[in-house]
């Protein structure tokens, strides 16, 4: 928080300066804070956001792009946004929870997403519109949904059944569904900032982790894990948010580019994220310091079986009416 406050702060002093005023002809500037690396999806759409607004909006508007926690962790960023220290962000789902915003977390309950379609239909239907309306309350506005494909189960043991989890410590983002998820399947949930996920695996802080083959391959996660399954259980998506009354004090022409540069650049992640992903794992494999294990149906089955209560348990956090609204879009049915 005093961090926060600070940079506040800091950022207050440059503005009011000298005269007391920001001068007439300053571009506006838009930090957008992320903790993955550039290289990934919204490394890459953050970059290309930054492409598109300095070129439609040449001297009038500078974007800022802060990758890999270089400004905030995990737990830090939303408050900073509301409070004006960065003006863009793109948190994925689990961010939302402790906002007081938990009907994002449906979207963590395990294999709720089923397919590319399945994330479609959710974000750029009456669902994801929804969720983005329940966040104006809070000071913040949403602007789009990022794709960052499936995840996986990281270990140094093969995860082929939920009997093979129990004991584990894996790592997970403050998600209460993402707890509940570890524990039906016996680990031991430990709550971790990103940044800190590549030496907690090195040092046996915590035994595994999920995520998608994008973030396992930029954040060096071979050199750390032996085993990565291939489980697609859960969806690893992000909303890309602005502080509110920055975005409404802006002129009507800059905010109108800035929407178009969103549409593109959202365009742009939801169309690489799927090959990002499958380079990503051609590149682990490759590597051959991990052995990639691919679940077969009947262990599939076994997972999807485990975690089923945790529809059940979660539906008085997330809403049952939110819960029904994703499955019907993706089509999923939890098996009796």
């Amino acid at each position: 928080m005093k961090r926060i406050i600070g940079a506040v702060l800091v950022a207050a002093s440059f503005v009011f300066a000298g005269s007391g005023l920001a001068r007439a002809d300053a571009p506006i500037v838009i930090k957008f804070s992320h903790v993955v690396a550039d290289g990934t999806p919204k490394g890459r759409g953050a970059l290309k956001f930054k492409e598109l607004v300095e070129k439609a909006l040449p001297g009038r508007v500078t974007v800022e792009v802060y990758p890999n926690s270089q400004l905030y962790k995990d737990k830090e960023e939303i408050e900073a946004l509301q409070l004006g220290a960065v003006q863009m962000l793109a948190p994925s789902m689990s961010k939302f929870g402790p906002l007081g915003v938990r009907e994002f977390e449906a979207l963590d309950l395990p294999f709720i997403l089923k397919d590319d379609a399945g994330f479609k239909a959710v974000t750029e239907g009456e669902v994801g519109k929804t969720l983005f309306t329940k966040l104006e309350a809070k000071g913040i506005k949403g602007l789009a949904y990022w794709d960052n494909g499936f995840e996986d189960m990281f270990a140094n043991k093969p995860l082929l059944t939920p009997d093979d989890f129990k004991g584990l410590k894996m790592r997970i983002q403050s998600s209460k569904v993402l707890d509940a998820q570890m524990r039906a399947l016996g680990a031991i949930p430990q709550v971790m900032a990103f940044a800190e996920v590549y030496q907690s695996l090195q040092t046996g802080v915590v035994d595994g982790t999920e995520g998608t083959p994008s973030n396992f391959y930029t954040q060096k996660y071979a050199d750390v894990q032996k085993y990565l399954m291939v489980s697609n259980h859960n969806h690893l998506s992000y909303a890309v948010i602005v502080n509110k009354a920055f975005w409404e004090g802006l002129p009507a022409d800059v905010r109108a580019a800035l929407d178009k540069a969103i549409a593109e650049s959202t365009s742009y992640v939801n169309g690489i994220a799927k090959s990002e992903n499958e380079a990503a794992m051609e590149k682990i494999r490759a590597n051959g310091k991990t052995q990639i294990i691919e679940l077969t149906p009947g262990q599939k089955a076994q997972w999807i079986k485990a975690v089923a209560p945790v529809y059940t348990d979660m539906a008085a956090r997330v809403g049952q009416d939110t819960i029904d609204a994703v499955t019907k879009a993706t089509g999923f049915v939890l098996p009796k």
